[in-house]
């Protein structure tokens, strides 16, 4: 089977307002709640300050606004068709979306290629485009033969691993790179406590240990 991961350009900043709005009216949100959304949402703007040197206020007419607790959950709602049509499985969690296929004969490998064609219809269309150099593809089986995909015209680079929502998964299954990543972030962690707590007695540093490490 192969897994492609797919990255969409400035995800949370593309949204358009005007779609999202009629994509939330298509949900059933509707009457005081869409107008409260719809005013969130709106009216927003913008500048920049540099060295002193303040730019003119611009009208923001695109994203939901991030470290917010609305604004991923709208995310997820503008994307959720994406999958419309597709044939192979598709997961999605806030902006990380990946496609999952199997590839056991020619047929299926088109079939996969034919649902990224669809995805790449979708994101033009709902102006949410891909960066095709943040796209991976990982291939897992002895007997895979490695296909190649594109995004248009764009061929999406193999990798060996990749993180998936925190965790590195290699193409062989193995969690060793997962277990290296791990040992460096506690190693961090116990230098830091090292350099900064001058009392290192068994009981504090336990402590230390259990809530930290």
């Amino acid at each position: 089977m192969d897994v492609i991961y797919l990255d969409f350009k400035k995800t949370f900043d593309k949204v358009p307002h005007v779609r999202l709005v009629n994509k939330l009216e298509t949900h059933g949100i509707s009457g005081n709640v869409l107008q409260w959304i719809a005013e969130w949402l709106q009216g927003r703007q913008q500048r920049v300050v540099l060295n002193g040197s303040v730019s003119k206020w611009l009208h923001v007419l695109s994203g939901v606004p991030q470290r917010s607790i609305l604004g991923p959950l709208l995310f997820i709602i503008f994307i959720n068709d994406i999958d419309n049509g597709i044939v192979n499985k598709l997961l999605k969690f806030a902006d990380d979306t990946k496609l999952v296929g199997i590839v056991s004969s020619p047929l299926e490998v088109k079939e996969l290629q034919l649902d990224l064609q669809k995805m790449y219809c979708w994101s033009v269309d709902w102006q949410m485009l891909f960066i095709t150099d943040k796209c991976k593809t990982l291939h897992f089986g002895y007997n895979n033969v490695n296909n190649e995909y594109t995004l248009w015209n764009e061929i999406i680079k193999s990798c060996d691993e990749e993180s998936d929502l925190g965790v590195i998964i290699s193409r062989t299954l193995k969690l060793s790179s997962q277990c290296i990543a791990a040992a460096k972030s506690a190693n961090k962690i116990l230098g830091m406590i090292s350099r900064i707590f001058v009392n290192k007695d068994s009981k504090t540093m336990l402590k230390l240990y259990q809530s930290l490490v």
